[in-house]
């Protein structure tokens, strides 16, 4: 048994996490942040630090599960649970996720055209047709690497910030004493951040993603198998969580007070998609910000859209016990591969029609915000039973928050129907 290393390098510690966190902010994400910061200004931005410990519990937690059991959360879930709740949580994941890849493939061409023009529909396509050759055709390994860079495109927005003027004295205050508007307006927007940020496709994505560094790395075994394992690769899991969980909490709030601080500042106030916010940023806060407000919505595209369509692969495959992986041959896995194809071609397609993107895009964090929920408490159970995890079931601490989030995003999807249809 090859033994693993004690301190790995920082580049082989950030992997999951990180990528798994910058996929967060992708360009419907991109869109709720810019809406937040237009119509409350700094007002929304306590949520970013909020929500963030939260994040750092349920998906280290997924990562634990992935790490531990050597399955991800579909086949565990398979497992330990009936199959028809099974099948209702993929397929709620599956019709979430594709909705939500033609918003951000929509939100991608819609970039590129503010850039250099022409017709937003190719480019759409073209993004599609890109994020699959890729995710099935590059070795794993490499492939990572590619996701890794890419998520440098999250820096053009802190890059804005700096570029925009913003009263940090101001910022500062509102972190910690914020004014809430208990306004339908207020609170929906609330409950959209929530549900941006824990999002169920994160969860399904780290923990299959822990499954595959088992598989790709030499030496690697679950660790129920290998619990001299244990200490290192669970220090690794929490510093990749939460440094990949902190770089997508803070572009976000350096998203919300760059519009707070030219949109909302300006009495631009209805923003509904990435695209309209980087074009009304141009005449507010000039052509170096609108580019790198735009080029950003393609650069985080082209991460969150591979992940959006391996989770629920991954989820799918797992629920109907096919040959899942990345890692895997194309010929060795047909159905997973198929999978992730069908999605982003489905997503892509629903720009070719009269669907609403908007409305689209509101359904699809309206399921999100209701499968959350049963999925992080079936999670919270799984990793709390030692006929799963072994010895490595939850600390005090972890299973405290793990819960908490689990309430918070209880009270969010409560909130989502309570606000449904009222206007601000």
């Amino acid at each position: 048994m090859v033994k693993q290393p004690e301190r790995p390098k920082l580049l082989q510690v950030l992997g999951p996490g990180l990528i798994t966190g910058a996929s967060d902010d992708d360009p419907s994400g991109i869109a709720t942040y810019s809406q937040a910061g237009a119509q409350f200004g700094f007002n929304m931005a306590w949520v970013m630090l909020f929500s963030w410990p939260l994040m750092c519990a349920i998906q280290e937690i997924s990562a634990r599960i992935g790490r531990v059991s050597g399955r991800g959360i579909a086949g565990n879930l398979k497992q330990h649970y009936p199959r028809p709740v099974l099948a209702v949580m993929v397929g709620m994941l599956l019709v979430a996720n594709t909705i939500n890849l033609g918003a951000d493939l929509g939100a991608m061409g819609a970039g590129l055209r503010l850039v250099i023009g022409g017709p937003e529909l190719l480019y759409v396509g073209l993004f599609g047709l890109v994020s699959i050759l890729l995710e099935v055709f590059v070795r794993y390994s490499r492939y990572v690497s590619v996701l890794k860079w890419l998520t440098l495109a999250l820096f053009a927005y802190v890059g804005v910030a700096f570029v925009v003027h913003i009263p940090w004295g101001s910022v500062a205050y509102r972190l910690v004493a914020p004014h809430i508007d208990w306004t339908p307006a207020y609170l929906t927007t609330l409950v959209a951040i929530l549900g941006t940020t824990i999002s169920p496709y994160l969860f399904f994505w780290q923990a299959e993603e822990e499954v595959e560094e088992v598989k790709e790395r030499d030496g690697a075994i679950p660790l129920a198998r290998a619990p001299q394992q244990a200490r290192s690769e669970l220090k690794r899991i929490r510093l990749d969580t939460y440094l990949g969980m902190g770089l997508s909490n803070l572009v976000a709030l350096f998203i919300i007070l760059t519009t707070a601080a030219t949109l909302h500042a300006h009495g631009v106030t209805n923003i509904q998609t990435s695209a309209q916010a980087a074009e009304a940023l141009r005449p507010i806060a000039g052509q170096m910000t609108f580019l790198l407000f735009a080029l950003g919505i393609v650069g985080t595209g082209l991460l969150a859209v591979p992940v959006l369509a391996g989770s629920a692969a991954y989820a799918v495959g797992e629920a109907f016990g096919w040959h899942v992986g990345l890692a895997r041959k194309p010929h060795r896995a047909k159905a997973f591969y198929g999978m992730i194809a069908g999605a982003t071609v489905v997503g892509a397609a629903l720009n070719f029609t009269s669907i609403d993107p908007i409305k689209a895009l509101f359904w699809s964090a309206v399921i999100n915000g209701v499968v959350a929920v049963p999925v992080m408490g079936m999670m919270m159970l799984i990793a709390g039973r030692k006929e799963v995890m072994g010895r490595f079931t939850l600390s005090r601490p972890l299973k405290f928050v793990g819960w908490a989030a689990t309430a918070v995003m209880a009270a969010a999807a409560i909130g989502m129907f309570a606000t449904m249809g009222k206007g601000g």
